[in-house]
């Protein structure tokens, strides 16, 4: 890996790890979103797989969440149906198998969890968030 990607994936994982506690973390500022997407897609190509978490008062709201990182990030939409509940969810997408489940959920947490795993690169792997529901809508 050249310094200039090691150095860019350094600066990506601070920022990425300013999400990563237990108090969920607003983004303050336009210019703020805009580093944290461009952080998420360096890490989706730095990796080889990824698992997307996303705890949302409902099925419509996480599936919306869901699906706006998807399509930001490069993948397809898988066209599995989902119960629709009114009630707080967990859903849970595999990159790696494209798929995803749904599960009710009693936490209080509101957000999307983004897990990467790489087999030669330590560096982004990890879990990451709760990042905000509408980062990418």
């Amino acid at each position: 890996m050249n310094t200039e990607n090691s150095q860019a994936i350094s600066a990506a994982r601070q920022l990425l790890d300013l999400f990563s506690c237990k108090v969920t973390r607003p983004v303050e500022s336009e210019s703020e979103k805009v580093q944290l997407r461009q952080a998420l897609k360096l890490f989706i190509e730095e990796s080889d797989h990824q698992n997307f978490g996303v705890c949302a008062d409902s099925s419509v709201e996480g599936l919306s969440a869901l699906v706006s990182y998807l399509e930001a990030l490069g993948y397809q939409t898988p066209q599995d149906k989902i119960s629709q509940l009114d009630e707080p969810i967990y859903l849970k997408f595999n990159s790696k198998t494209k798929s995803y489940f749904q599960d009710t959920y009693t936490g209080e947490y509101r957000g999307v969890l983004f897990s990467c795993q790489s087999y030669e690169n330590d560096e982004v792997s990890g879990t990451y968030g709760y990042l905000p529901l509408n980062l990418f809508s």
